[in-house]
């Protein structure tokens, strides 16, 4: 156990570069304290014991501002940054290494008593304020910009921005990439080539007229 709380505190140190020492993580960082509230509450739940769970759950998102199902699954080296909004449904399914930032939802699209919340497997970034509904897959080393709202499955090492969600790159080593600015803006590259085409045809036109003259 001890081993494993040691693990989550690396896991801080090394996401968060504001992070300074173990003792500030411990006292300071509330996706920590949500995740290991998660953890207590998931044991209840896997015994069946559904109504303290919750309530253990309850706790630990008036403390922290995030909320996890005690019936979601997680991985190790979870790591939720910042946190505040973060919802995770019951049955998402979350693999290792997996960063989340402030305002995700990992919600449902269905009132069915079935698997209706996402799965997001490893190494995968999802940006502040995104949206990830159903019961899709977000593949390996996937990265989901700030804001996007992703309704369909995503393969492993895309880049998905925009609502809906568009994939805007082709797969890459998956690696913690918090460089959110550079990610492609796929509306901005077609205006741009929207002007460009106008400032084409305005040439072409002068051209002719010139011709005409």
């Amino acid at each position: 156990m001890f081993e494993r709380l040691k693990e989550d505190i690396q896991t801080v140190l090394a996401r968060d570069p504001a992070a300074r020492n173990s003792f500030e993580v411990v006292f300071c960082y509330p996706g920590l304290h949500a995740l290991w509230g998660y953890r207590i509450a998931h044991f209840f739940w896997r015994h069946r014991t559904f109504v303290l769970a919750r309530f253990i759950s309850h706790i630990a998102r008036f403390l922290t501002g995030i909320e996890i199902h005690p019936g979601a699954e997680i991985g190790r080296r979870f790591f939720i940054d910042h946190g505040m909004g973060v919802v995770i449904g019951e049955t998402t399914e979350i693999g290792k290494d997996v960063l989340l930032y402030q305002g995700v939802v990992l919600g449902g699209t269905s009132l069915k008593k079935k698997k209706r919340h996402p799965t997001i497997e490893n190494n995968v970034v999802v940006g502040a304020g995104a949206i990830i509904l159903g019961a899709i897959t977000i593949g390996e080393g996937v990265k989901i910009g700030s804001g996007a709202v992703v309704l369909k499955s995503v393969p492993a090492g895309r880049t998905v921005v925009g609502i809906p969600g568009r994939i805007v790159e082709e797969p890459k080593k998956p690696v913690i990439d918090l460089e959110w600015g550079k990610l492609p803006d796929p509306v901005a590259d077609a205006l741009k080539r929207i002007v460009e085409t106008q400032e084409k045809l305005e040439e072409r036109i002068k051209k002719l007229e010139s011709l005409k003259e």
